[in-house]
């Protein structure tokens, strides 16, 4: 189950017009911005996300949620990483430093860190858009003194990213479907061989086949993992019901829950904790 008291006090969201520092292609429509604003400052926690406003007017209506990819609270700035998938990610893609983007944040439940203890070893386990809250939180296992390995995966050499930054925290494995890159498969065939070292605990973000193949593999263990769901989203605090997901029959027999909203019951939860 997840336990909250294991992360670190979360800050109340706040909203705030911030600045673009930079804004860039970094993969195969895959685009790093960051930006700079008070905010930052409420951004203790790895594995929240922030509600982004795409354009300057209605169009488009709904914001986009986007993870936290890596804070820097001296320069007051901070990394969100995006996939362009329609036309709120496009005008993103399109923004240039100095101008203003609308942020709502940060939001959810992240993952929990606080009972982390140095000689630890976790291992990071990401696909895709989900790779970038990993880094964020791979810095912070860090500075506990546990030994981070990451396992990422991508469809192919061109949509790779994230890489080098991972490895100045520690291992990392990565695999494409294509094989054009590191191995070829999925992150559950570098998991299965037996080339990562036994770990204390796991922590994910991803597509739901991926979360479903990490269940299946550790589901009936007792090991401590932790997984973060990817989801469209409409309000982003709990209010519209437009992402709700269904408890496991454990957690729904243990606290008579009948739903999760992803936006603020989590979008982390304890890998047993929901039915995917």
């Amino acid at each position: 189950m997840y336990d909250p008291t294991g992360q670190e006090t979360l800050c109340p969201a706040g909203v705030e017009d911030m600045t673009v520092v930079t804004n860039e292609r970094i993969a195969e429509r895959i685009f790093r911005m960051t930006l700079a604003g008070n905010l930052v400052d409420k951004m203790v926690c790895p594995g929240q996300f922030v509600h982004v406003k795409c354009g300057s007017g209605s169009v488009p209506l709904l914001r986009r949620p986007i993870s936290i990819s890596d804070v820097d609270a001296d320069q007051q700035q901070f990394t969100m990483i995006y996939r362009v998938e329609g036309e709120g990610t496009r005008l993103l893609s399109r923004m240039h430093p100095g101008e203003q983007v609308n942020v709502l944040g940060p939001l959810g439940q992240g993952y929990p860190i606080k009972q982390r203890k140095s000689g630890e070893h976790a291992v990071l386990v990401g696909g895709g858009v989900g790779v970038p809250p990993l880094y964020y939180l791979g810095r912070k296992l860090v500075e506990k003194g546990v030994r981070v390995t990451s396992v990422i995966g991508f469809g192919s050499r061109e949509q790779v990213f994230l890489e080098n930054e991972l490895k100045e925290l520690g291992d990392v494995y990565v695999t494409t479907m294509d094989g054009s890159h590191g191995t070829r498969g999925l992150v559950t065939d570098v998991l299965t061989v037996g080339d990562v070292d036994p770990w204390d605990v796991l922590y994910s973000c991803g597509p739901i086949p991926m979360l479903k193949a990490l269940q299946e593999l550790y589901g009936k263990e007792q090991t401590e993992a932790y997984i973060s769901l990817e989801q469209r989203m409409g309000c982003g605090v709990g209010a519209c019901l437009a992402c709700v997901c269904h408890p496991s029959e454990e957690t729904r027999q243990n606290t008579g829950k009948r739903y999760f909203k992803i936006c603020s019951d989590g979008p982390v939860f304890g890998l047993r904790e929901v039915a995917l």
